[in-house]
Formats: structure tokens, sequence, C-alpha cells
């Protein structure tokens, strides 16, 4: 069958929960044998595994009548190099969207829900029947995309990071982290499990949690954070900070606009990381001498609406 265009179309998908089983246990009987050793239904993994890989299967099809199609596992996704005129689809749970988002440079990404019976997929506005609509839509460069506004950590040794939901500076291992905080012209040295900055549209999660944790421990309602995905703010908040006669609490959470100056400056030996959007293999070391300059991302997501 001809090609409709000489477009890269990158499918970005993850391996299933039996593929990581079978990967840990090398075969299939064995991830079986684990899976029924400790109670767990083998025949719900299997299903699913073949649910989806029929979906994935069906996806690259209907691609590849409208351009060169390239499969792309999760896992290198840190590694893949997007072209500018690539068109990314995404075929997986809301994560894998945030995780992929954070990789492109404005290229406009298409989220399929490849199980609408399992994903409730917030991030995932169309199904498999609803792609060769968008691909010619897309092509044809009549579509509309939401804007989702990224935070960006950059290090005094030229890293960076960008976050779709959140960034996590703080300790890998349970234990207090202590660093020296810069915002808004005050500066703190502080003690705590780490430090939250959450853009617009993951204001709704970790973020959430964390206020809905302790308005509770206050016997309060917690109060909702209502951001635009688009908005150009970020919101910070410090995990269980602790006072002494060394550490501070008076800078625990607030927002950062653009023109705003907040910096973590690390006072950790060893065990710092800073990571985003739950991917803790895609960290950056956070030890002594390392300062990180938070702020709003010049790029924005892009995603495909319907």
């Amino acid at each position: 069958m001809e090609r409709m265009s000489d477009r890269n179309m990158i499918l970005v998908h993850r391996e299933t929960r039996l593929d990581g089983l079978i990967r840990r246990h090398n075969t299939r009987e064995q991830a079986a044998f684990y899976l029924q050793s400790r109670g767990d239904r083998v025949a719900d993994y299997q299903d699913e595994d073949r649910e989806l890989k029929q979906e994935i299967e069906s996806t690259e099809k209907i691609l590849r009548q409208y351009g060169r199609v390239q499969r792309l596992e999760r896992s290198f996704l840190p590694n893949f190099l997007f072209g500018p005129d690539d068109i990314v689809v995404v075929a997986g749970q809301d994560g894998l969207v945030v995780n992929t988002l954070k990789y492109l440079k404005g290229q406009p990404l298409i989220a399929i829900n490849p199980a609408p019976q399992r994903f409730d997929g917030k991030l995932l506005p169309f199904q498999l029947n609803d792609l060769a609509t968008i691909i010619n839509a897309v092509l044809s460069k009549r579509f509309t995309t939401k804007a989702v506004t990224m935070a960006q950590a950059n290090l005094n040794d030229g890293q960076t990071l960008l976050a779709v939901n959140d960034l996590f500076i703080g300790p890998k291992l349970p234990v207090s982290a202590r660093y020296e905080l810069h915002y808004r012209g005050q500066i703190e040295v502080q003690s705590s499990s780490g430090v939250i900055i959450s853009t617009g549209l993951g204001s709704s999660g970790w973020l959430s949690s964390l206020l809905t944790g302790a308005s509770a421990i206050l016997g309060t309602e917690p109060n909702p954070i209502n951001m635009a995905w688009d908005a150009r703010s970020l919101c910070f908040c410090v995990r269980e900070p602790f006072p002494s006669h060394t550490t501070g609490t008076s800078l625990v959470y607030g927002k950062i606009e653009e023109r705003d100056t907040f910096k973590l400056a690390s006072q950790m030996a060893e065990g710092g990381i800073i990571f985003s959007d739950g991917i803790v293999d895609d960290a950056i070391e956070f030890n002594s001498g390392t300062i990180a300059s938070i702020g709003i991302a010049s790029v924005q997501g892009q995603l495909v609406a319907n």
C-alpha cells in the first residue's frame, strides 16, 4: 500500500505488566509461577497483555497508511532524538504521555487510549477509531492543541531536567535532606524529606496528595488548587519540614512566577537527587556543591485536542 506522506510517525508504547515480569523472571512460565505463588490471577495479566498488544498492532497498521512508522518503547525515550516534523503517537496510560512530552520540542502529540475499559485516560482524548481522522487533521494542519507548561531545573554544572507534572528534589532514600532554599529574596536552611515543584498539570497529582494529607492532620478541608495546564506559574511544597536551631520552616509552600528566583543549594554529602515525573532512573545527582535553579520552561508541550 502506498503511503500518503513521507512523515515519520513515532509510536510510543511501554511494556506490559506481563512483559515486565518475564524480563525479571526470564520466562513466561517462571513469571506465571511467581504470580500464582502470591495468589495473583495469571489470566488477568495475560488478558491485559493480549489486549494491549493487539491495540498497538492495530495502531501501527493504521499509521503505516500515512507515513513511516517507528515503534519506541518507553525506556528508550531519554536517548531518542525526535525530528522537528515527527508526528508522535502515544498509546498507553497518562503517565506515558507525561514521560513523552518532556522529550519533545513542540511536536504535536496524539494520545490514544489503548484500553478504555482499563485506563481512565485524563490525557488520552482519542481511541483507535479516531486515529485516521486525527492523523489526517495533523497532516493537513487542521488541528488544535492544548498547551502544557513544564518546569525546568537548571544546575550550576550545566545539566538541565524538564518536568511535565513535577520535580522532586531531595534524598534518594527515606532520610532527611539538607539544603539552602532561596525564594523571593529570602534564604532558609532546611531539613526535610524533599521538595516538590509542580506544574499546573501536575497540581492535581502528587502536590494535591500532600496538601490533602496535611489538611487531614490539621482537621481542615483540603484547599483545591485550580491551576490551568498552560498556567505560567509553578507551585512548590516542602515535605515534612523539620524545625531546629539550625533549620527553619518559614518557606514551605508558595507559587513560582516567571520573574521569581527559586533555588536550592545542596548540603548533602551524598544521596541527593533530582528527578521528574516519577522517573527515578532518569535522575540527576544533588549533592554538596550543586545548585538547582527552578523556573518555567520556555518550551510547552502540545497535546492534540479533540
